[in-house]
C-alpha cells in the first residue's frame, strides 16, 4: 500500500520531491471529490490532507470510511497555517527554514531579466 498527499498546487512540488504521490485540489469542493476517489481506489494506506483544503477530512468522508480501517487520514499543515502560527510572512518563513536546515543564511537577489544561472547568491 502507498502514501498519498492531497494538497494545493503550491505545496505539491515539495511532496513530490519527497517521493510521495500527490493529488491536487484548488478548493474544498474539489478536495472532497478527490479524497473520495482516493479512498474508493483502495490503493493507499495513508492519505495526508492539507488543512487549508479540508480542516476535518474525517467528517468530510465519514460515509466513505464506514466499515473501513484503511486508509488512515492525516491532516497536514499548509504553508498558510504554518505562517499564521509563526506570525511571519513567506519570505521570513523560508529564510528561517534555510537557516535551520543549512546552518547559515543566504540571500537570493531577484533579477527579472537574468537567467537563473546568473543570479547572485551572497551572505546577508
Amino acid at each position: 500500500m502507498k502514501i498519498a498527499i492531497l494538497t494545493d498546487p503550491e505545496s505539491a512540488a515539495g511532496y513530490r520531491l519527497a517521493g510521495l504521490e500527490v493529488a491536487v485540489a484548488l478548493d474544498a469542493k474539489e478536495a472532497e471529490e478527490v479524497l473520495g476517489r482516493l479512498i474508493e481506489g483502495d490503493t493507499y494506506a495513508l492519505i495526508g490532507v492539507s488543512d487549508a483544503l479540508l480542516p476535518d477530512p474525517h467528517r468530510t468522508v465519514s460515509r466513505e470510511m464506514r466499515a473501513r480501517h484503511l486508509p488512515v487520514l492525516l491532516t497536514t499543515p499548509s504553508l498558510a497555517s504554518a505562517l499564521a502560527e509563526e506570525g511571519e510572512d513567506a519570505e521570513h518563513y523560508v529564510r528561517r527554514l534555510i537557516i535551520e536546515t543549512m546552518g547559515y543564511a543566504i540571500k537570493v537577489q531577484k533579477a527579472d531579466n537574468q537567467r537563473a544561472s546568473d543570479r547572485k547568491i551572497s551572505d546577508p
